[in-house]
């Protein structure tokens, strides 16, 4: 819930913000309204992807990226169907 705190004060400021966290926290993303909000299916703890997998990590970090530049309205949520796949 800290995620949602700290972008509302940075968005109160001029700042944009994304958040990127895994499906099971979607819920909290909706009910606290953050900005902009990308979702994985990935397990908990590991929002951005697999540790070394620097090519799923990209993914995630371009789609926030993405999200930021594109987004026409509050509370955008963008919901990536990348597969976890362990190193």
């Amino acid at each position: 819930m800290s995620v949602g705190h700290i972008a509302r004060r940075a968005e109160n400021e001029g700042i944009p913000t994304v958040a990127v966290l895994v499906g099971s926290f979607r819920h909290v993303a909706e009910e606290m309204g953050y900005p902009r909000s990308v979702i994985t299916r990935f397990p908990f703890g590991r929002p951005i992807g697999p540790p070394g997998d620097g090519d799923t990590q990209r993914v995630v970090v371009d789609a926030a990226l993405e999200l930021l530049g594109n987004a026409t309205a509050g509370g955008s949520v963008v919901e990536l169907d990348v597969p976890y796949r362990p190193a």
